[in-house]
């Protein structure tokens, strides 16, 4: 369907109070699902990316990587194991993974955005100390007790250091970030990458993280499609979890948002990466997609 000029003029008209309202404010995108796969929607995802940043915009991308890392380990012959969505991490394995996170995923990133017009700079945690981790230990519920277990070496964030990402957008640059983080001790871990950009989003204070997945957003029950919700309340969310209706892959994600919350940051959005230009349609549009995660009903839509 073509557009005619009066149509087209009005999308861009639409998107105008928007562009006044983000304008300089920081947004923390994190990249993964099948958006980095697909050639299509990798090339909308940054042409959106390089859009916000050219109407003013600051963008802070953190990506994931899981299923480039899971198809390397499958050729060395390893298993990949999950404990409340997480990777279980030996020693083996986090070197592989940061291998693929930060040798390979991330410097494609910076090249695509670069070759766009650009100007990205890719970073690890351990760039400039930008993230300092510690062991994390898996949380399980089992008959509604909660257990905690060692997944090896999987971190939880500490610290981030802000300056490392401040002095980058001063310079006009977009800050693309490998989730991988040190010890105090210099042991390296393996950190989902969803908890990164929450808490990078937190300690930026950001105006909005935005995580791409490979669904629609956050159901009540994920088999009833009608029961889809748009709107989360920090609290909402978290009673979610411990009733055991968010699990597997959600939790990290609702975790996330309930992190970027805690430390500041405006909103948290959760929004189909598979949906071409689905960063565009949430931040530009009145009615927006997927499920927002905010402090309270007052700060929704």
């Amino acid at each position: 369907m073509i557009n005619t000029p009066e149509q087209t003029a009005a999308v861009l008209i639409e998107t105008l109070p928007y562009m006044q309202q983000f304008s300089g404010k920081t947004v923390v995108i994190k990249y993964g699902g099948n958006a980095m796969i697909n050639e299509e929607l990798k090339e909308k995802v940054m042409q959106d990316i390089i859009l916000m940043k050219y109407v003013g915009m600051n963008p802070v991308v953190v990506h994931g990587g899981g299923p480039e890392i899971t198809g390397f380990l499958k050729q060395l012959g390893k298993k990949t194991e999950f404990i409340s969505g997480l990777r279980v991490t030996d020693a083996e394995t986090v070197q592989i993974a940061e291998m693929v996170l930060v040798g390979k995923i991330n410097t494609e990133i910076v090249s695509l955005l670069n070759c766009k017009g650009a100007k990205a700079i890719g970073l690890s945690g351990k760039d400039g100390g930008l993230i300092e981790a510690q062991k994390h230990l898996a949380t399980v519920y089992e008959d509604g007790i909660e257990k905690q277990v060692d997944i090896g070496y999987v971190g939880d964030v500490c610290k981030i250091n802000v300056a490392v990402i401040n002095d980058l957008l001063k310079g006009g640059y977009i800050p693309v970030i490998a989730p991988v983080g040190v010890g105090v001790d210099g042991a390296t871990y393996n950190i989902n990458a969803d908890y990164v950009a929450g808490e990078v989003a937190g300690a930026l204070q950001a105006e909005k993280l935005m995580l791409l997945t490979d669904v629609e957003g956050v159901y009540q029950d994920f088999k009833d499609k009608s029961s889809f919700i748009s709107t989360l309340t920090f609290y909402e969310a978290k009673a979610m979890i411990r009733e055991g209706i968010i699990d597997g892959g959600m939790i990290p994600k609702i975790e996330a948002c309930v992190r970027a919350l805690s430390g500041g940051a405006g909103k948290a959005h959760i929004i189909d990466g598979r949906q071409p230009h689905s960063l565009l349609l949430e931040i530009f549009t009145s009615s927006g997609i997927g499920t927002e995660i905010v402090q309270d009903v007052k700060g929704a839509k």
